[in-house]
């Protein structure tokens, strides 16, 4: 009868809802220790599963590489191929060696097949989905860089292919690979280069090994201050050796990229322009500064040494001519005619009256047609055409005539030729017939002097004639050339619009 009441309560203890909140507010402790039982026993499951996870990934390992062999081909038949998809990731160019004709690149290469021993059933192993096994313990295809001049010739670093339960291998090792590239040299520095990347199992056929193509990745691409990257393509071939019937599958990427050209645009072709131009300034140096040859040769040495820094760059090769070496050669000749030209401008500016009068044929074409064309005057030619008609019209239509007059005292000698007339007009005839010898042995050279002035003024004028048409041939025929030789370049146009205006 005592313990109704007790059992009462409890009973309606029972029946409520909030019988736990009651339970919790007067025993705060034991629920709190409860709490911590619980807690400890989840700790303990998990750490049961996760040591039981090891134990099946350690089982799986020991049953997979029982009777694994890394010799045999991993398929189920052994007259079946086994298919690799092959690709690689190209992270960056690193050097493009034109002289040694190397490319250099980072790439990270892509190689996914099934191995049919490395099957496992996800439930016997729980928690167990991949496993990793170094490329030496298992099967791999003898994927190599056909073209490769590495010292070792497999550069790439060998990491840990990644299997998961069906088989399925993933081995992504990445090097740095060392490629030879024919670098055609041509349309230098307009040129666009397509260096190929041969990919190929070395000692199995088509028949054990069929290799398929993935599209080359670019998405991670650096870019580089050289060369712009325009496509990766990619593509797979077959060929066929007279020691075997089967065919031998490769796969071969072709990295295409654009050299940009703002770096020898200002270094190389700039200072070749401005070079150019100062070798027609010889023409416009007079002839009487004696600087002609000295700016001319050093105008030639100038793009001598321009030139000797472009050989030091391209390869050594006869195949072709660069661009800008068919530039620099074409300007040497331009600078090199132009000394010759300035050598004969000299001569003729310099020519002695005694070495010959001017031919007839040489006056009529240089000082009449071309001075005419070129627009040309000479010194103090406006000078003598004002003073002329103001001579006329002093002189009337009566001039007097050309003989000497000769004072001497009261005596005046005029009109009389020879000595007769001396003769009959004074006694002191022998006096006046020295002094008359004298007067025209002083005219002569008077008039001889005038004369010879006045030929040294035709070859002068003759040689500014020669230099102006000089100049004017060598500025047409240095803008054609240059124009038609960079024009020439098939990527002319890109390149200026990506590199100088970009």
């Amino acid at each position: 009868m005592c313990s109704s009441p007790q059992r009462e309560e409890d009973e309606s203890c029972q029946s409520d809802q909030n019988c736990t909140r009651r339970i919790s507010a007067q025993f705060p402790l034991a629920v709190t220790l409860l709490r911590m039982d619980i807690l400890q026993v989840l700790t303990l499951c998990c750490l049961i599963h996760g040591s039981l996870q090891g134990v099946h990934q350690r089982s799986l390992y020991k049953e997979l590489m029982r009777n694994y062999n890394p010799l045999e081909r991993p398929v189920s038949n052994d007259s079946h191929s086994l298919t690799v998809h092959f690709s690689f990731s190209l992270l960056q160019i690193m050097d493009v060696d034109e002289k040694n004709q190397v490319l250099t690149t980072n790439i990270w290469l892509q190689l996914y097949w099934t191995d049919f021993y490395l099957q496992w059933n996800v439930s016997d192993y729980p928690g167990v989905t991949n496993v990793r096994f170094p490329d030496s313990q298992i099967w791999r295809p003898d994927i190599l860089l056909y073209n490769s001049a590495d010292e070792r010739f497999d550069a790439s670093f060998h990491t840990n292919i990644l299997v998961n339960s069906s088989g399925y291998c993933q081995y992504l090792p990445p090097g740095i690979f060392k490629s030879t590239c024919y670098i055609d040299v041509r349309w230098f520095p307009f040129d666009v280069q397509r260096c190929d990347l041969k990919f190929g199992s070395w000692t199995y056929g088509g028949w054990s090994l069929d290799l398929q193509m993935i599209p080359a990745d670019i998405t991670g691409y650096i870019a580089n201050g050289e060369w712009d990257l325009v496509e990766v393509p990619g593509r797979r071939s077959e060929r066929f050796y007279e020691c075997c019937k089967e065919p031998y599958p490769d796969v071969t990427f072709s990295v295409v990229m654009r050299r940009r050209t703002l770096y020898y645009g200002l270094n190389l072709l700039l200072p070749c322009v401005l070079i150019s131009t100062l070798a027609l300034l010889v023409f416009l140096l007079p002839a009487d500064s004696g600087e002609k040859i000295s700016l001319g040769i050093t105008v030639l040495l100038s793009l001598t040494v321009f030139m000797l820094l472009v050989a030091e760059i391209m390869p050594a090769t006869s195949d072709s001519v660069p661009l800008i070496a068919q530039y620099f050669a074409t300007t040497m000749v331009i600078v090199g005619l132009s000394v010759i030209s300035t050598v004969l401008v000299l001569q003729v500016h310099h020519h002695h009256p005694d070495g010959g009068h001017m031919p007839q044929w040489t006056r009529v074409l240089l000082l009449n047609w071309c001075s005419w064309f070129l627009r040309m005057r000479r010194p103090g030619e406006e000078r003598v055409r004002l003073s002329c008609p103001q001579a006329s019209e002093h002189g009337g239509g009566s001039r007097s005539p050309p003989h000497i007059q000769v004072t001497n005292g009261n005596l005046l000698y005029l009109g009389f030729r020879g000595g007769e007339g001396l003769r009959c007009a004074s006694p002191s005839d022998p006096e006046l017939l020295q002094i008359l010898e004298e007067v025209r042995f002083i005219a002569g050279r008077l008039r001889g002097r005038d004369q010879g002035e006045a030929a040294c003024s035709d070859w002068r004028f003759a040689a500014a004639v020669i230099d102006r048409l000089c100049l004017l041939a060598f500025s047409l025929f240095t803008s054609l050339c240059s124009i038609s030789i960079l024009l020439a370049a098939p990527h002319f146009g890109e390149a200026l619009s990506k590199d100088f205006f970009s």
